[in-house]
């Protein structure tokens, strides 16, 4: 199975990112122009929340607020959290399904965001590692 840095590697997709006092629009334009469902929040390098479109639907909709005047600190999460490149994909998908997200922002050892992985990543990964495994043992079988 791959690692974390193989993993992020692999993505070559720049981060979404917004700041802290960007509109809610603006961030949700981020999250279409990139194709993903949530974004990280950086206060200049420093990692201070994520926005995901569940915090959108949950925050702004259902409590008739609008996205052009809702600043991203309003709403977003600001209990963040994330591995290090030294995780397992295991543990990762074990965090995300324990903590009810989908979402995992990837950290190096001085604190920086290096990337960010969504649980598509982690099933597709799995799925791969999974198909590998049954093409070894027909091998071995037939063999």
């Amino acid at each position: 199975m791959k690692t974390l840095k193989q993993l992020l590697a692999d993505k070559r997709q720049p981060l979404a990112i917004v700041a802290p006092g960007d509109t809610i629009f603006h961030a949700l334009s981020v999250m279409a122009q990139h194709e993903v469902g949530a974004v990280l929040v950086l206060d200049g390098e420093q990692l201070v929340g994520i926005l995901s479109e569940r915090d959108y639907a949950r925050k702004i909709i259902l409590h008739g607020k609008t996205s052009k005047e809702t600043l991203v600190r309003e709403i977003m999460s600001d209990r963040v959290a994330y591995v290090t490149p030294s995780a397992s994909i295991e543990e990762c998908m074990a965090l995300m399904t324990e903590k009810r997200f989908r979402h995992l922002p990837v950290l190096d050892e001085s604190g920086a965001v290096i990337g960010m992985l969504s649980i598509g990543d982690m099933v597709k990964e799995t799925i791969c590692d999974q198909k590998f495994m049954i093409d070894q043992l027909e091998r071995y079988i037939a063999g």
